[in-house]
């Protein structure tokens, strides 16, 4: 069996999506898909004062424009701001002096566009968990079908995979006899949330899930995610 996971290059995502990555033998970043504001292509979030606070990537981009077309802008103000950030909140965690230089090499580069600054996000994260998964960027591949689940089924085939690794969301959409015909077996992931010491100033503060990775890094260390073994459906 050879699982492929398909999904949009977000930036420093949170751990479902590291957890579906490490779950695949191969991930494919889809990087040539229409950029969507408000979302997680962009941003996510982090912990301020106990609370979740958004982590923004300043983007210049027109209406259907890619994530390959979306810019970031020249001025590095944005940049400063971030990194101050996150080690203002996350200085005293147990594990941020192990892993802030990394972050900050990396947020300090320069990228050409939004999908190669998500991508490496994700790459540096992978690298963090111990996550060897085999990556591979659509815009790199062949053109396939601009039909959702066609594109899907399309890749899967292209890289020899009999499997296609799903998000438990995409039950309402996935038109699941595409996949039937072309020999590829679906399968849902099904990952649980775990509940980790978080960093909080507040005593006896409730576990904020759903955060950035980064929140689960700085605070339990790069092996944590091989604590929990949820597993797909």
């Amino acid at each position: 069996m050879r699982i492929c996971a398909i999904h949009q290059p977000q930036f420093m995502p949170w751990l479902g999506y590291l957890d579906k990555i490490r779950r695949a033998d191969v991930f494919v970043f889809l990087d040539n898909v229409q950029f969507k504001k408000n979302e997680f292509q962009n941003r996510n979030r982090i912990l301020v004062q106990g609370v979740s606070q958004w982590l923004t990537v300043p983007v210049r981009f027109a209406f259907g424009d890619t994530l390959r077309e979306v810019r970031l802008p020249e001025d590095t103000r944005w940049k400063k701001k971030m990194w101050q950030t996150v080690s203002q909140h996350y200085t005293k965690a147990p594990f941020f002096k192990e892993y802030a230089e990394g972050f900050r090499d990396f947020l300090f580069r320069d990228w050409p566009d939004l999908a190669a600054c998500n991508q490496a996000s994700v790459e540096w994260l992978m690298a963090c968990f111990g996550i060897d998964t085999e990556r591979v960027t659509c815009s790199e591949l062949p053109s396939f079908t601009e039909e959702r689940t066609g594109r899907l089924v399309e890749i899967c085939r292209h890289l020899n995979a009999d499997t296609y690794l799903s998000g438990a969301g995409a039950r309402e959409y996935l038109a699941l006899r595409a996949f039937e015909e072309a020999g590829v077996r679906v399968i849902f992931q099904a990952f649980r949330h775990p509940v980790y010491p978080q960093l909080s100033p507040i005593k006896n503060a409730p576990f904020v899930p759903f955060l950035s990775a980064l929140d689960a890094l700085f605070n339990c260390g790069g092996g944590f995610l091989n604590l929990y073994s949820t597993n797909p459906s």
